[in-house]
């Protein structure tokens, strides 16, 4: 059985989708493709189960629709997997069909946070044989396979259609042992097509993936608490013999992190003390995201001497107000003191902010832009990503939204416009200022403090490299929200 695990060409003038590996969908001006972990695991553990199976990025390739078609007509695979989000969800229909028309018997199955939320929305607009609930893409995607090739029996989580019906086996469990996985077969999954990356300052770089996903997994507007509901992870002894692949075979030199929150505590701690013993903290930096509250200041000088560099932290307000509605757990006070104490430690830390909840005023969002302002030019954060509040269907968020009439778009008509380019949610802001706020994030990259404070950091070639692609991107993010 030939398996395909495929991201089909979405042609857009707004330009590359971000899809696979994100949190929130956006479509970029200035190129970037990211290492879907997930997928790659779900090809490796496919094949180690004797499966013929291919990697099918076509996003990432930069292949033409047609392109992309004629390769799947000349291959002819029997399943195809197909990730998909909210606002290019009907595009994906439209791809659905195509697929049926030129491969009557293909069998193509959906998977990611916008049908596990509404799994019968895509049975009911296009002919996919099967949905995938939950973020367990992997663990059921062979189980189909499985069940197509040898009638297993279906385990819980997936829709599908049985003659005109379509029916489902029921609520999907995040039950699987993620340390019975493969290490991911980098070959397989093209791992070159992603080692050039916006936040990798030393080429190449790999993405890896720990845990699935939050161990908060409470924010309202993150819909990958859709997907993932509980926390497990991984063991740090196999993660550390990933590593020592990662640099021994394709000469890695900085690592991405990207499981919701990299687990804190005693996981860390043993995670940090094994690099230093394997002395992979002189090959390889690391990079994660974490939880301003996540970390003591010991811990950020363990994780610096073991090698971590890049830490990525969810500001998301600098209102209280907000963060409490959002369910972050945490204190404008405590972002402050989190993002120094691992500057302290030498880490370079990253904040994500956000625009337009339909409570702030104008001066609660100027109150944020001023609070990313002051910690750049203390020298306390580094790089920065703006983004505009989107509520996806199954959050928290949308379905408070939806309650109380403060969705300008909603349904199958709507989901194109939830890709960031606009405000989605009513909100006391004009359209134009919301792009303005976020735009003026990324303008304090310029501010003659910050450029003084980056000029004197560059030590290294890699430093001044990472300098001059960082530039680029901002531009790009600059006509993101033109």
């Amino acid at each position: 059985m030939k398996v395909f695990i495929s991201y089909p060409p979405l042609e857009s003038p707004k330009g590359v989708p971000l899809l696979g590996q994100n949190r929130q969908f956006q479509w970029f001006n200035s190129k970037s493709y990211i290492y879907p972990m997930v997928p790659a695991y779900a090809a490796t553990l496919l094949k180690s189960k004797g499966y013929d199976v291919a990697w099918d990025d076509a996003i990432a390739e930069e292949k033409s629709f047609k392109e992309w078609l004629d390769d799947i007509c000349n291959e002819k695979p029997d399943v195809i997997l197909i990730e998909t989000k909210t606002p290019v969800v009907t595009m994906h229909w439209d791809i659905v069909f195509a697929i049926k028309e030129n491969l009557p018997n293909a069998k193509v199955v959906l998977c990611g946070d916008h049908v596990t939320a509404l799994p019968g929305e895509s049975m009911k607009n296009c002919p996919c044989d099967y949905v995938i609930t939950g973020g367990d893409y992997d663990f059921l995607l062979l189980n189909i396979c499985d069940h197509i090739k040898n009638k297993k029996k279906m385990e819980p989580g997936i829709w599908y259609r049985e003659g005109a019906r379509v029916k489902n086996t029921g609520k999907f469990r995040l039950d699987h042992d993620l340390t019975s996985l493969p290490m991911i077969d980098r070959e397989l999954t093209k791992w070159w097509l992603y080692k050039e990356n916006g936040n990798y300052k030393h080429l190449p770089g790999t993405y890896m993936y720990s845990g699935r996903d939050c161990w908060w997994a409470k924010c309202k507007f993150c819909s990958w608490t859709t997907l993932f509901p509980q926390y497990r992870v991984r063991t740090v002894e196999q993660q550390l013999d990933e590593i020592g692949a990662l640099i021994e075979k394709y000469g890695v030199r900085e690592i991405m992190d990207d499981t919701g929150t990299f687990p804190s505590g005693k996981w860390l701690r043993e995670f940090c003390r094994g690099m230093i013993s394997r002395k992979y903290n002189k090959k390889v930096r690391i990079s994660c995201n974490m939880r301003v509250d996540g970390c003591t200041a010991k811990d950020y000088a363990l994780m610096s001497e073991a090698g971590f560099r890049f830490v990525l932290y969810g500001l998301e307000s600098a209102s209280q107000d907000t963060l409490d509605r959002i369910c972050k757990g945490t204190k404008v006070a405590q972002i402050e003191e989190g993002v120094r104490n691992a500057k302290k430690a030498g880490l370079n830390p990253h904040l994500t902010c956000m625009i337009g909840y339909p409570w702030e005023t104008k001066d609660d969002a100027q109150r944020t832009i001023d609070f990313a302002k002051r910690l750049f030019s203390m020298g306390y954060a580094d790089t920065l990503q703006a983004t505009i509040v989107v509520p996806y269907p199954g959050t928290a968020l949308y379905s408070e939204c939806h309650r109380n009439g403060l969705l300008n778009y909603d349904g199958i008509d709507g989901w194109a416009h939830y890709d960031m380019r606009e405000a989605v949610m009513k909100t006391a802001l004009a359209p134009d200022e919301i792009k303005d706020m976020a735009q003026q994030l990324y303008k304090l990259f310029f501010t003659p403090r910050y450029v003084l404070n980056q000029i004197r950091a560059i030590k290294t070639k890699d430093d001044l490299k990472y300098i001059l692609r960082g530039a680029g991107k901002i531009f790009g993010h600059l006509k993101d929200f033109s």
